[in-house]
């Protein structure tokens, strides 16, 4: 990229200051119901496998709009569907909070996660077009950091919150925010440097994008950064976005206010981990022996989890925030799909690799309630169901597997030494 001047490098940083800001609220919609799946489940009297269609409609339509929001900002540009997407998440965070029934609150989340979903392929591609090729993992990482006190204040702070006054007040709250986010995002965000406007970028012609899209899923060095990001991403928001929580307070016997502390640790171990591993990377000038080392960590941590094992409250902390520090790991995935694709297309590379894990925290979120549903015994406390161990244990079984496919697939990577290598493949 061409050498920026004095103010359009302060323009960049407030700029993605802003847009890492609202950020924090896509990560705090994506695991708010973790924090409140107690509430959730008592307010709606739902079993498992509802509860996890409520949860996992957040995923369905943020999956479905990963590429269509890739093409939109290498077309439109991030700015315009960064306002649109506010106005849409406030309006979906209102309905939830005020939904009466379980399906005004599916709308509700469906409304949420279509919002949000354009926010973090928004962000890659400012930072794509604005900051320098060999820094991209580490903003990334910076990023992720900022948008992580969402998942953090999803944790224990929601849940405090949620049993002090109920949970609805804080998403209709929440609901402002956005709003207010998304006109700051239209004052204060440019597409491109004045100097890169001119430059071509693809046309909004049907023809033009598909021929592009194509390029990407038809390149084969595409997709182990896919099958990557859906394993390890796919556990991560399946579990840490729902059943964590409860899956401590059943099978370690923990109160809720030390289960919901165990998911901020992870949720701050990744949040950390991103900014450390991104960096890391960069310095090193390697992607894939750094995500080939986290990755198996990660798989590892699950089997501990699989195993249901008591183990001191001390080492229990450390194993979740460990297991924060790993999951970061998937953060790496969307430097890989974009260096083996055309710079142009960033913001279409970047977000096929990055539907995989919404993929599967859509299909699983459901699919671990629906197997947990299948071991209840019918004991029921405070209007929520109860499970046994046995039962946790297929249904973080079925979390394992993602997580060990997604480690395996590593194997694959193409290395770049953190520069785009498309005209070299």
């Amino acid at each position: 990229m061409k050498a920026l001047t004095p103010e359009q490098m302060r323009r960049r940083w407030i700029a993605i200051g802003v847009v890492a800001v609202a950020y924090i609220l896509s990560f705090f919609q994506r695991f708010a119901p973790a924090g409140i799946a107690p509430d959730l489940a008592a307010a709606f009297e739902t079993s498992a496998a509802s509860l996890g269609v409520l949860a996992a409609t957040y995923f369905y339509v943020y999956t479905v709009m990963q590429i269509p929001t890739g093409i939109l900002v290498d077309t439109l540009g991030p700015r315009r569907i960064l306002l649109l997407g506010a106005l849409v998440g406030s309006a979906g965070s209102f309905l939830f909070g005020m939904a009466p029934t379980l399906d005004l609150a599916l709308v509700g989340r469906t409304l949420i996660g279509l919002g949000v979903s354009v926010t973090f392929i928004a962000m890659l591609k400012l930072i794509a077009v604005w900051f320098e090729e060999n820094r991209f993992a580490t903003m990334v990482g910076i990023c992720m950091l900022i948008g992580n006190l969402g998942s953090v204040l999803a944790g224990a702070p929601l849940s405090a919150v949620a049993q002090a006054t109920g949970w609805r007040g804080v998403f209709i709250g929440v609901g402002f925010a956005s709003l207010v986010l998304g006109f700051l995002c239209w004052l204060i965000v440019r597409d491109a440097p004045e100097s890169a406007e001119s430059s071509p970028k693809p046309r909004f012609d049907r023809t033009v994008v598909l021929s592009s899209l194509l390029s990407v899923v038809k390149n084969r060095n595409t997709w182990p950064a896919v099958l990557v990001n859906t394993g390890m991403s796919g556990a991560f928001f399946t579990f840490a976005g729902l059943w964590a929580t409860p899956y401590l307070i059943q099978v370690h016997g923990m109160v809720r206010s030390v289960a919901t502390t165990h998911l901020s640790l992870w949720f701050g171990g990744f949040a950390i981990g991103c900014l450390f591993i991104g960096g890391l990377s960069d310095r090193l000038g390697r992607r894939k022996p750094v995500l080939i080392a986290v990755s198996h960590l990660y798989a590892v941590i699950w089997l501990v989890l699989l195993s249901c094992i008591t183990m001191p409250l001390s080492v229990s902390y450390l194993l979740f925030a460990l297991l924060g520090l790993s999951t970061a790991g998937f953060s790496l995935t969307w430097a890989c799909s974009k260096e083996v694709n055309p710079p142009l297309l960033s913001g279409m590379s970047t977000s096929v690799a990055n539907m995989g894990g919404f993929l599967a925290g859509a299909l699983l979120q459901p699919l671990v309630g629906w197997v947990m549903d299948l071991g209840w015994r019918g004991e029921m406390v405070a209007g929520a169901r109860v499970y046994g161990v046995e039962a946790w244990r297929y249904g973080v079984l079925v979390v394992a597997i993602c997580a060990i496919l997604g480690a395996a697939s590593c194997w694959w990577i193409k290395e770049t030494r953190c520069r785009n290598i498309w005209q070299a493949s």
